[in-house]
């Protein structure tokens, strides 16, 4: 089996050495008093370690590696950041190392020293074929255990996603409610129509609806010309006067629309079909003018639905999926699980990202809460870790795994996870 550095980190940081009667190479007595702290930045790779070696006291550093003699491929020995070590733990020891003045380093071999079984149950992790890597043995593991670490891996996932906004944000300079405008479009487009839909609220800003909020036909003209779906020739009295609308405000605003051909149909459902997604958003535009100030002053989850619902979509869209297409009947209203892809996905993140920058810890709370309230996602990985039986009861939960495959399972960095540490020590 190939060890890895992280590995033997992971065995020196807990201990799970047979720590009895300590030798190191130069048959010194050792006794591990503290480990140190783990180094997350350059130089050795624990700080302040505290050790007895003979009759001596040490404090300093620790630096891991598979051999001795990968502290001269690394260069160590030339580097004074490394001169603080006071012990070198090795997987094997194939050579002394000295610091940059020629002094000889102690030297801890684990070879011999780490039990069978721990190195069987890191393969048993890293080795196997399956969705993910504890997917067998997750089940007997305490759910306290996993619900404590998949709280750490929902906040990592809302602050990486609170990173896109401000990096947003600082281009729309500092404008929250352009950002969040940008994003909730983007949303509406449900994945398969998202790039089209942050393209149209790119070319078609905020702040133009304001010039047109008592007017939701022209709102509705920009959006659906600016989509690019007006440039086709019309039977129909209400797309031929929404045509004849766009070009008029085109040529006052100087817009250059989108290319429609970006647009997805195939393989979707009518009711998510972009045109009636266009509809429907052109409607919220006319119901929630500042639409981010009352995300803010929502009091609770059931506010922040309402914000969604009853939209006043045009009568029009009732027999149309389509403009030049009829149906007998089509669902004007986003769905409850539509509703609750926006506040997953647009109306938790800003809550989370505007707490943080604002230093705002209610806001933060707000976004957990949120996601607390919401019906679990329902989608292939989700499904997978339900199925290894662990209780996913909501958004909170779902999102946590989303961010838990993504970046542990599928990197295997099981020596990283809190499940995975407690299987390898179980």
């Amino acid at each position: 089996m190939n060890l890895s550095e992280d590995f033997l980190h992971f065995v020196w940081q807990f201990r799970l050495y047979a720590a009895e009667n300590l030798q190191t190479c130069c048959e010194q007595s050792l006794r591990v008093l503290q480990s140190g702290l783990p180094n997350k930045n350059a130089g050795p790779d624990f700080m302040n370690a505290k050790l007895i070696v003979g009759e001596t006291t040490w404090a300093g550093n620790i630096e891991i590696h598979i051999r001795s003699s990968d502290w001269y491929e690394h260069k160590h020995h030339l580097d004074k950041a490394y001169d603080n070590v006071i012990l070198h733990v090795v997987y094997f020891d194939d050579q002394p190392v000295k610091r940059t003045d020629g002094t000889l380093i102690p030297t801890l071999e684990l070879h011999q020293l780490i039990e069978p079984d721990l190195l069987l149950r890191y393969a048993a992790l890293l080795e196997n074929m399956n969705d993910f890597p504890c997917q067998p043995q997750i089940g007997d593991i305490d759910p306290f255990v996993i619900e404590g670490f998949l709280s750490r891996t929902l906040v990592e996932r809302l602050i990486a996603r609170s990173g896109e906004v401000f990096h947003k944000l600082e281009s729309l300079k500092g404008n929250w409610d352009e950002t969040f405008y940008q994003f909730l479009a983007k949303s509406f487009g449900f994945k398969i129509n998202a790039l089209p839909m942050e393209m149209l609220a790119q070319s078609l800003p905020q702040q133009l609806f304001a010039k047109h909020k008592n007017q939701p036909f022209q709102i509705e003209a920009l959006l659906f010309g600016q989509a690019g779906f007006l440039a086709q020739p019309f039977k129909e009295e209400y797309p031929s006067a929404l045509k004849k609308e766009y070009a008029y405000l085109k040529q006052k605003y100087q817009l250059n629309p989108i290319e429609p051909s970006v647009w997805k149909f195939m393989r979707m459902r009518p009711q998510n079909f972009p045109t009636l997604r266009l509809a429907q958003f052109a409607a919220l535009v006319v119901k929630s003018n500042h639409l981010f100030a009352k995300v803010l002053a929502a009091k609770d989850h059931g506010e922040l639905i309402g914000l969604f619902e009853d939209l006043p979509v045009n009568p029009f869209w009732n027999t149309h999926y389509h403009f030049n297409k009829a149906t007998p009947k089509a669902e004007l209203q986003l769905g409850r699980e539509s509703i609750h892809n926006l506040l997953i996905n647009t109306v938790s993140v800003f809550l989370f990202a505007y707490g943080k920058a604002m230093q705002l810890q209610n806001y933060q709370t707000r976004a957990l809460k949120l996601l607390e309230n919401i019906s679990a996602e329902k989608n292939a990985v989700v499904k997978l870790y339900a199925n290894a039986k662990v209780n996913v009861k909501n958004a909170y939960h779902s999102q946590a795994i989303l961010q838990l495959k993504k970046n542990y399972c599928n990197e295997k960095k099981c020596l990283n996870c809190g499940i995975g540490i407690k299987i390898l020590k179980h």
